[in-house]
């Protein structure tokens, strides 16, 4: 099922509030993925959405004088403005007040009742609001959950369960005949060790609250939200909806999820999955937390950054590059203004904008700005036999940075070539090539450096695409990188003879990094 498509989501986001940074990370290294997975011919299926039921929705909209779906109506489209202004390419927008969600999910809870996998029983503990989740005094700090700093309520109610304790040893047997199903490996051995402690069974409605899906049999209480938000992963692609459709979708590929979602995703998902016998996700990938002075950003703490104030002062293709190539992803890293805009100045700016400049400067001074004809191979020195191996190389590297999912040393592997790109220029000094009337040296050397140019574009796609299009378009091609594959077009020596250059405007303008951040 599922082998010819590659379908990858990221949480769907619970729109209590307007997004902050840590929800944009997730989803631009999602968007990276799925670009270059474009890139290489792949059919892609990448999901987003916002998660809108739960007792923390409800409370919400009652403090702002509005019913929850009043609420939610409200913020989402927050969201969507803030995916399209970061270009993000989703193929589908899920959200689970839509009907195609709650009635899929209805058909899915009614599957594990009809198959004896829930019964009725009464719940005492600890409730975390902003967590959506049960708390056993070992997860708690000086009694106060650890993320949001609140004392959880004491609750008691009849609840639906589902056994969730029954999955101990077909988890345990899942991690360990499939170690890749969670990465990064230490996560893994987290999970794993939590799971062998033993697993309680799994309260999966509510009757406190009434801001959630129904339960089909019972409609006096609704699906804890935890457990019908997870099925977006399905109900997004057809799910007791579109049989056709789900086979050649399902299973994911990855599931990106934050560090504190972990638990959802590699143990309740895959066990009520394994209670219906539905193919498990291929991968799991829970990435660390984005700090700011240190403390995870969270809404509720008002610790949260729009990532809209930062969009002015470096634009769409900047945010994106900043934050896959600053973060290793799967560990926590640290934002600050100061190391965005010396990242922005020293990268982007400096190394690929002045770049695209010099050489499409020169080619336009000294060539008319016409890409001359392609080099024979023996006009071909051992500087750009460099060159293109060390294109070679850096593409190997960034496929299989893309393959282990770590976008930082992808876009570390790219600046390779980058900086390689910049030497050549100073190794082969057009310039001089220009004085001392060796023409046909100077064209080698130019659309040596138009095509690394039109390679760079290519690779650097998926990350800054906006700038890719451009230097795309300036380099005359036509066309948009979108339409083209790596399997064909990132090959060297392939920038058409002909094509008329534009210079243009920097892709990158310098910023003063003196400058402060706004408030």
């Amino acid at each position: 099922m599922g082998d010819d498509v590659f379908y990858l989501t990221t949480p769907i986001y619970y729109v209590n509030d307007v997004p902050h940074l840590g929800h944009a990370y997730t989803t631009v290294v999602a968007d990276f993925i799925a670009r270059w997975r474009r890139l290489q011919g792949r059919e892609v299926h990448f999901l987003t959405g916002t998660d809108e039921h739960g007792l923390k929705i409800a409370r919400t909209a009652e403090a702002r004088g509005l019913k929850p779906k009043e609420w939610t109506d409200q913020i989402v489209p927050r969201w969507i403005e803030l995916w399209d202004a970061l270009d993000i390419s989703n193929d589908d927008f899920i959200r689970t007040t839509e009907e195609r969600h709650e009635e899929a999910v209805q058909t899915f809870m009614q599957a594990l009742h009809d198959r004896g996998e829930v019964y009725l029983g009464t719940y005492e503990g600890l409730y975390c609001v902003g967590c959506e989740a049960f708390k056993v005094p070992e997860d708690l700090v000086d009694g106060r959950c650890p993320l949001h700093g609140t004392v959880p309520e004491v609750v008691e109610e009849d609840n639906y369960f589902f056994p969730l304790s029954k999955y101990k040893e077909r988890l345990i047997e899942l991690y360990r005949r499939d170690p890749p199903f969670v990465a990064p490996e230490a996560r893994r051995n987290e999970v794993e060790g939590k799971v062998k402690q033993g697993l309680e069974d799994l309260s999966i409605s509510r009757t406190s609250f009434d801001w959630g899906i129904p339960i089909p049999w019972d409609t006096s209480h609704v699906i804890y939200v935890w457990v019908e938000a997870l099925q977006n992963y399905i109900t997004a692609v057809g799910y007791g909806s579109d049989p056709a459709m789900f086979a050649s979708v399902w299973p994911a590929d990855v599931h990106f999820v934050g560090k504190d979602i972990l638990w959802f995703h590699t143990v309740i998902w895959p066990a009520m999955l394994m209670a219906l016998d539905l193919p498990l996700p291929h991968k799991v990938f829970a990435h660390g937390y984005l700090q700011v002075g240190g403390e995870k950003m969270s809404k509720s703490k008002l610790t949260g950054i729009s990532p809209l104030d930062l969009l002015p002062t470096f634009g769409s293709d900047a945010y994106r590059y900043y934050f896959a190539r600053e973060i290793s992803f799967g560990m926590d890293g640290n934002f600050s203004w100061e190391s965005m805009a010396a990242r922005y100045n020293s990268d982007l700016a400096n190394d690929f904008g002045n770049l695209a400049s010099r050489v499409l400067t020169m080619a336009q001074r000294y060539l008319s700005g016409v890409v001359p004809s392609a080099p024979q191979a023996d006009e071909l020195t051992g500087s750009e036999a460099d060159i293109i191996e060390t294109f070679i190389s850096s593409f190997r590297a960034m496929e299989q940075a893309v393959d282990e999912l770590a976008p930082h040393d992808a876009l570390r592997a790219a600046w390779v070539f980058v900086r390689k790109a910049n030497a050549y220029v100073e190794a082969t000094t057009p310039w001089a090539l220009a004085k001392s009337g060796d023409s046909r040296r100077l064209e080698v050397v130019l659309y040596t450096l138009l095509d690394s140019l039109r390679l760079l574009a290519l690779i650097l796609w998926p990350i800054i695409p906006r700038a890719a299009d451009e230097l795309w378009r300036r380099l005359g091609n036509t066309g948009s990188i979108s339409t083209a594959t790596y399997g064909v077009d990132a090959r060297p020596g392939l920038i058409a003879a002909g094509n008329a250059t534009v210079v243009g405007a920097p892709l990158f303008p310098r910023i003063d990094e003196a400058v402060a951040a706004p408030r």
